[in-house]
């Protein structure tokens, strides 16, 4: 089961110019259609006066949800070399927008396919990528004598508590690399008697 996955550690900023045009490249770690549209906006109200905001995003790491815009430029010209620069760096959960601003001299589909292709690269580039880990989070609850076997498991495992509540019984919440969920649920039932399930 794959449960990593690259993207990006913060915004990075792209450039490329082509016979007076001017390609801006911005580029973000993004998780919902909700982060892309907050993202877009942010783009669309600093260059408001630009004439394209192209831009395309890949989401999930199974990278089955995935956009490209053109914002008016011919088709597959924009939003598609952005989506293939998103690609061969093996990125996901990221969004690419390209602002162009028009320099009066067209460039025709070569032109600016290389241009949306360029300034999407150059902003991945300088962007620092990292390896995320997928997580899946369990409210596991137990009779309080059982406290110290389970927090001595989940410590040698390595596993992270993200909340604890001690009371006549335990609720603690922990966070759990997807690889290794199959192996802490067999493991915790036999030490709590109990089945466990993702919250």
């Amino acid at each position: 089961m794959k449960d990593t996955y690259q993207t990006l550690a913060e915004p990075s900023i792209g450039e490329y110019k082509e016979k007076g045009s001017k390609f801006i490249a911005y580029a973000y770690a993004v998780h919902t259609e909700a982060d892309v549209k907050a993202c877009l906006e942010i783009v669309k109200k600093e260059h408001f006066k630009a004439r394209h905001h192209c831009y395309a995003y890949r989401l999930g790491v199974d990278g089955k949800r995935f956009r490209a815009n053109d914002d008016g430029e011919p088709s597959g010209t924009a939003g598609r070399p952005i989506l293939g620069q998103i690609d061969s760096f093996g990125l996901a959960n990221v969004l690419a927008v390209v602002v162009r601003y028009f320099g009066g001299t067209k460039l025709g589909t070569s032109g600016l396919k290389r241009a949306y292709k360029e300034s999407t690269k150059e902003a991945f580039e300088l962007a620092t990528i990292v390896e995320k880990i997928i997580e899946d989070q369990f409210d596991i609850v137990f009779d309080y004598v059982a406290t110290s076997d389970v927090m001595n498991y989940l410590k040698t495992e390595g596993f992270t508590i993200l909340n604890a509540v001690y009371e006549e019984k335990t609720t603690l919440t922990v966070s759990i690399r997807q690889s290794d969920v199959a192996r802490f649920k067999e493991a915790l039932g036999k030490i709590i008697g109990v089945k466990v399930n993702a919250t």
